[in-house]
């Protein structure tokens, strides 16, 4: 496996050297000359920090089944709230440029997000052709945007079943209610938003299961495909919902960890 960090904004006008909070991008890369699809993960933690849970293990679970898999530790609590989307951009086009090198299908990459990380995969998905997009040295639009989301317990709606806190850490506790109409994804999916694997559960307190059920329902109305799964049990955080995963008990749960298989059966038959 080829395993390397690089910071994503090296090299561009983009890029400025702080203390922390730099963003980079971390490689599980299979070794081989076969050419694979890619999985660009996004770890969740309420836009405030990066749950290593939704990281590595994630990553890894994606090798076994034979797919490339990246992680990106995007921007939290950033000073301008277009910096996340534009480092998920970024990335997708540093995959993109190195395809050949890294023997990645760059027609099959997918974004996969987990809750506030889920927002900005999706975030990518309905808005990768954002006019700020355009200005910023690095991304080329277009290159930039997914051929599949993967959604998991995901910050979708800035409506009245938001993650307050995501928003909060996100935008500032002043911004307008045209902003959080912006941010507020289920608003903005079109038929150019890739097709779309989620899942939730009914027992979320966090980020209550209508988030997913209001994504699924906009993908409908524009006939984009998608597969959603809705579990009765589970508390907010699952990851793999493994013992290997799990910080407690209530953390692993058999029957939600099927999400996993169900989500490489959905990927492979979407990008065969």
């Amino acid at each position: 496996m080829i395993n390397m960090e690089m910071k994503i904004w090296e090299n561009t006008k983009q890029w400025r050297v702080e203390d922390t909070n730099i963003p980079r991008l971390e490689t599980y890369v299979l070794k081989g000359e076969t050419e694979r699809p890619a999985v660009l993960i996004c770890p969740g933690g309420g836009y405030a920090h990066l749950s290593e849970r939704e990281a590595e293990p994630i990553a890894l679970a994606f090798n076994e089944a034979g797919f490339h898999a990246f992680v990106l530790y995007y921007t939290v609590t950033p000073k301008n709230y277009e910096q996340p989307i534009q480092d998920v951009a970024r990335a997708m086009c540093i995959i993109r440029d190195r395809a050949e090198t890294w023997k990645v299908q760059s027609d099959k990459i997918a974004v996969c997000g987990f809750s506030a990380g889920g927002h900005l995969a999706a975030s990518l998905g309905v808005h990768w052709d954002k006019e700020h997009l355009y200005q910023v040295e690095g991304i080329e639009v277009g290159k930039n945007k997914p051929n599949a989301l993967i959604l998991s317990y995901p910050v979708i709606s800035a409506g009245p079943n938001r993650h307050q806190g995501s928003f909060d850490n996100l935008l500032g506790d002043s911004a307008s209610e045209d902003l959080y109409q912006e941010m507020s994804l289920e608003n903005h999916i079109s038929p150019q938003t890739p097709p779309t694997f989620l899942w939730h559960t009914v027992e979320d307190e966090a980020v209550p299961v209508e988030n997913s059920l209001l994504f699924a329902q906009g993908l409908r109305k524009v006939n984009v495909p998608f597969e959603l799964h809705i579990y009765p049990k589970g508390v907010h955080g699952l990851s793999l919902a493994t013992k290997e995963t799990a910080t407690n008990e209530r953390m692993a749960d058999p029957h939600v960890a099927t999400w996993m298989k169900l989500c490489k059966e959905w990927l492979t038959e979407t990008f065969e």
